[in-house]
């Protein structure tokens, strides 16, 4: 195995790389299938992050974390907002962002540093194939985050909290890949429920508001209390 380590290691930084390129892509695109696909990208990217760890540093049950992520993320929970929540949503061509998109970038471009920064004050990860997993996954939480804070509606807001969980995931793996699997798979699990509940809640205030954008409905919120 310690032959194929270098392999490993260049297989694990490309998948490093395509999960820093999908977080840019989820915050730059201004359509929800794109938003969706970018998604779908970045936890493949994790799950192949995972399988790499797993055989290079000899940990069989990140095996079974890698395949039910697969199911879940890029299978399951975009069939549960495609089948809660209205076509409407998917078809509109743009979504609402408070900055631009070469502002969002810039931005972008800040916090990736800043994760970088950051990584060094962490723990190291446990083996050095891991170690280009601690920045960018922190990259990846910070940029989720920012993703969230921009969007003006529930689902994008949702997949920017889902872009938050594949960072902390990427990161979480190279520092601590021999946690209890109960442990590994509870992430997974919460993710799905709240697709779920966040899709079956968008689509009722979608069909008796007219809107899932949070401002508009922070505003009916107001108006009614007066």
């Amino acid at each position: 195995m310690a032959n194929f380590a270098p392999v490993l290691a260049s297989l694990n930084g490309l998948a490093a790389g395509a999960f820093l390129m999908s977080a840019f892509g989820l915050l730059a695109t201004r359509q929800m299938q794109g938003c969706l696909r970018f998604y779908k990208l970045q936890s493949l990217t994790v799950i192949a992050s995972i399988v790499l760890i797993a055989i290079g540093m000899h940990v069989p049950d990140l095996l079974a974390v890698a395949l039910l992520d697969f199911a879940i993320k890029p299978l399951l929970i975009p069939w549960l907002l495609r089948r809660y929540v209205r076509e409407e949503i998917f078809r509109r061509r743009e979504i609402d962002q408070v900055l631009n998109i070469p502002g969002s970038l810039l931005v972008a471009l800040v916090l990736t540093l800043i994760a970088y920064f950051l990584a060094g004050l962490l723990p190291p990860a446990s083996d050095a194939m891991g170690n280009i997993n601690v920045p960018i996954g922190l990259a990846g939480l910070l940029l989720g985050a920012f993703t969230l804070a921009v969007r003006r509606e529930a689902v994008p807001q949702l997949i920017g909290i889902f872009g938050i969980e594949n960072g902390s995931l990427f990161a979480g793996i190279a520092i601590a890949p021999r946690l209890p699997l109960v442990a590994e798979m509870a992430f997974p699990f919460d993710m799905l429920i709240v697709a779920l509940v966040i899709g079956i809640l968008t689509r009722i205030t979608h069909e008796r508001v007219g809107t899932t954008e949070v401002g508009a409905l922070r505003s009916l919120r107001e108006e009614a209390a007066k």
